[in-house]
């Protein structure tokens, strides 16, 4: 496993490296300038990267954008002295948040945790790693009703709830391509199996509504005149 640790604190460095090397991981690689770390990781893939959130220049919040944005994958670990940031921690794609001063059960718990998300070798084809509040689920792709591009993030809504998955909307379509989804608008992407029924709306428009749930969404005019035209592909 290689990692990357953050923090602008030399002792918080070489205290968060021991408990790795504690815990088996000797591929560490370390900064204490946030601005340097973030040019090493357009260079080099990490798998877990522990990042300090409160620092100078680039906060943790700020380098993780960066992060996900570049290597989706990787597995993002925030610490700080500071509970408070714990939502925002989850919220910005953390697989974990942890304490200061951190303990070697802290990075056993989390580096077990981290493993086996890996391990378990998710196919993103059919499922997709989402997250509701701070818990990790796998989300089969049939289950989706739509997804929604929300600022940074994007929202899939499937039966439940919704699930806040850390990635582009284009990403996500061009991972769904071939599997009868559709981008009805720059905003929304639609799971064309789940469609209960659909009408014409002002400017040619398409309001859509689905089986099992109560959302109506309504497409760009662009978008509805592609989906007529893919649905009539479709009946050929």
């Amino acid at each position: 496993m290689k990692v990357m640790i953050v923090d602008d604190e030399k002792l918080a460095l070489d205290r968060l490296k021991r408990l790795l090397n504690e815990n088996g991981i000797e591929d560490i690689t370390e900064f204490n300038n946030p601005v340097v770390a973030l040019k090493e990781i357009t260079k080099t893939k990490f798998d877990v990267v522990f990042l300090d959130i409160s620092m100078p220049n680039i906060s943790g919040f700020e380098l993780a954008d960066s992060i996900i944005n570049i290597e989706p994958k990787t597995f993002i670990v925030f610490q700080t002295a500071y509970e408070e940031f714990a939502l925002k921690a989850f919220q910005s794609g953390g697989m974990g948040y942890l304490v200061k001063p951190i303990e070697s059960n802290d990075i056993k718990n989390i580096l077990e945790k981290i493993r086996l998300f890996k391990s378990s070798n998710v196919d993103e084809s059919k499922k997709i790693l989402g997250k509701r509040g701070d818990k990790l689920y796998l989300i089969d792709i049939n289950e989706i009703y739509y997804i929604k591009a929300d600022l940074d993030e994007v929202i899939i809504r499937i039966k439940e709830a919704d699930a806040y998955v850390r990635r582009k909307i284009g990403d996500l379509e061009t991972l769904l391509n071939g599997k009868n989804f559709f981008r009805i608008h720059r905003s929304y992407i639609v799971n064309v199996d789940k469609i209960k029924s659909m009408r014409s709306v002002e400017q040619s428009k398409l309001e859509i509504s689905f089986d099992g749930i109560g959302e109506i969404i309504t497409s760009s005019k662009e978008g509805a005149k592609e989906f007529r035209e893919y649905i009539e592909r479709r009946s050929l």
